[in-house]
């Protein structure tokens, strides 16, 4: 990828950003205050975004209330800004309230596999040693000894155990095969505490990387009981080339600033969002290039091999408590292989990409690439929160 220039940031709009439906959900949103010179949680409310932050500090704190919907739906607030405001605003200007990553101490944990399509391309980047040249011939041979093996497959079943011989006999068993048939899921820290950047952001590619793409995927927010209490949109961002050396370099990969983007907002399950509405969703995927590239890509949630009630077992248990909570990335079906740079070499961003991530019912969550090494720096953390929430009074 070339070095980025300064172009013009994407512009957003109400109508670009919420649910179809935002009249009927209820959304919990993040909000930069100058005044406050820190985030305050808030809720979304018709046309205007009302601060929350006196009767929850953080995010966390809310999601641990049996009551949150209807403390987003009906408490008493503090100020109140205009969405379509907040939502034009630009995120790198501290001078003006913007949007913030709805999230805030959870635990930013992912799932990875979970989809049988995007199951084989990670096979492909094993077997190609992370090179993009080889990927159309390995992706032939792969398809061809693998492809209609796994469809249907339970992870973990009689069958997928069937399926394993028979590809351990062809020479073609694969870690990620194990992580995606195999009784248990693969689930890894994507990024720390406090990290993810929110919609309108930019978000980094680490500058080394020559093949990389998206990951647009469902987020579930699960409070520190392990219930699932909201679900956001998110980007993995992932670099192919580095994962497909060895997964030991996964870390290297999936965790480096600015790296992973979350929101526009969390949507608290309700009477009109539930679970099985979580299970049904559908998230497509734009991405606009600064030399007109376009690309279109969608996802359904319908085709994940593995519940999202199995997921946050994985994660959250006897085995690992989260005392402040958690979000869990839950994998995703699209593996871009469309050649853009070069025949044969499959997709890579180009800086200056413009992301677009969408669910009817969850909104969408857009971003611009560039290199790691020139997002703004991470320099708000868990000290800096803490400090600021205790300055204005609300711990």
């Amino acid at each position: 990828m070339e070095p980025a220039t300064t172009r013009p940031r994407p512009m957003l709009t109400t109508g670009s950003v919420l649910p179809e439906d935002a009249d009927r959900a209820t959304l919990v949103a993040r909000v930069y205050s100058p005044e406050r010179g820190g985030p305050c949680v808030a809720a979304v409310r018709g046309e205007h975004v009302v601060d929350l932050t006196a009767v929850a500090p953080t995010v966390s704190d809310l999601m641990e209330r049996d009551d949150a919907a209807a403390v987003v739906r009906e408490a008493d607030g503090g100020h109140v800004w205009s969405l379509n405001e907040l939502i034009e605003a630009p995120v790198d200007r501290r001078e003006v309230p913007h949007l913030l990553s709805p999230i805030d101490l959870q635990v930013i944990k992912a799932a990875g596999v979970t989809f049988a399509r995007s199951l084989l391309e990670r096979v492909i980047e094993e077997r190609t040693g992370g090179d993009p040249a080889q990927a159309a011939r390995v992706r032939a041979r792969v398809g061809q000894v693998v492809g209609g093996t796994l469809d249907g497959i339970r992870p973990g079943s009689p069958e997928a155990h069937k399926a394993k011989e028979l590809l351990v006999a062809e020479g073609l068993w694969s870690q990620y095969l194990e992580v995606g048939i195999g009784p248990d899921p693969e689930v890894f820290t994507k990024a720390p505490v406090l990290s993810a950047v929110g919609t309108g952001a930019d978000i980094g590619v680490l500058g080394s990387s020559l093949w990389n793409n998206p990951e647009p995927e469902v987020v579930l927010v699960v409070d520190s009981r392990g219930r699932v209490r909201g679900a956001t949109l998110g980007n993995d961002v992932n670099l192919r080339d580095v994962e497909g050396r060895s997964a030991l370099l996964l870390s290297r990969a999936k965790d480096n600033n600015a790296s992973c983007a979350i929101g526009p907002f969390i949507r608290l399950l309700d009477e009109g969002f539930d679970l099985d509405t979580v299970r049904g969703l559908d998230i497509g995927l734009r991405i606009d290039g600064p030399d007109g590239y376009v690309l279109h890509g969608s996802s359904s949630m319908r085709e994940i091999s593995r519940d999202v009630l199995e997921l946050v077992a994985a994660t959250h248990g006897p085995h690992h408590q989260y005392p402040d909570g958690h979000v869990l990335f839950t994998g995703t079906l699209f593996a871009p292989t469309e050649d853009r740079q070069a025949p044969g070499a499959g997709f890579t961003h180009e800086y200056g990409d413009v992301v677009r991530i969408s669910s009817p019912r969850l909104g969408t969550l857009v971003n611009t690439v560039v290199p790691c090494e020139q997002a703004a720096p991470w320099a708000f953390g868990v000290r800096a929160l803490m400090r600021n929430l205790a300055r204005r009074g609300v711990l």
